[in-house]
């Protein structure tokens, strides 16, 4: 396998390791699956992007149905997820959810405990690459994190590869789904 390239071309150096490179949807639900507390932290992009007339956020809330995940709505997600009829769990911004996610005291968006995964999704890239190199600084001992975004994000523990199609993306995301149904 050749090296991916992210996204954003600047951050190809990302110390000793960049993340693992997963193209099977059942592998990417059963990591989410052996999760205790994931935590799915969801963009604005996922209101404004869609993939054949289904948008993005809708693909969103059913992972994280089909999945039991809380959802941590940030930007002017929550409107939208209202609008469609869930409410989420907590609403923060980007920044502030990564800097409470660092914190290993920290009690969670349930005050369950903090979370052992959380998953991006939709959240402009640049941001994104920012907040997983935080996290991957910061909570690699007690945090694994993920993305669900088409482009290949070297500093989260798990990233999908760089879809050249958007055929591809739903194709993983709708099998995604379909494999946390049979899990569940």
């Amino acid at each position: 396998m050749s090296a991916m390239i992210p996204f954003h071309r600047v951050n190809v150096l990302t110390g000793i390791k960049s993340a693992r490179l997963i193209e099977d949807a059942a592998e990417y639900a059963n990591l989410i699956q052996k999760a205790k507390r994931p935590l799915w932290v969801l963009g604005p992009l996922l209101s404004e992007w869609a993939l054949d007339g289904k948008l993005l956020i809708e693909y969103a809330l059913e992972i994280a149905k089909a999945a039991n995940i809380p959802i941590c709505a940030t930007a002017h997600v929550k409107g939208k997820m209202v609008e469609l009829g869930v409410k989420p769990d907590s609403v923060y911004d980007a920044v502030e959810i990564v800097n409470a996610l660092k914190d290993p005291d920290w009690r969670g968006v349930k005050k369950e405990g903090n979370h052992d995964l959380v998953i991006f999704f939709g959240i402009r890239s640049d941001l994104e690459e920012q907040c997983l190199s935080v996290l991957k600084h910061f909570a690699f001992n007690h945090l694994k994190t993920m993305t669900l975004d088409k482009y290949y994000f070297p500093h989260a523990n798990y990233s999908l590869p760089n879809f050249r199609k958007d055929e591809q993306w739903k194709a993983f995301l709708e099998d995604l789904i379909s494999e946390l149904k049979k899990g569940g």
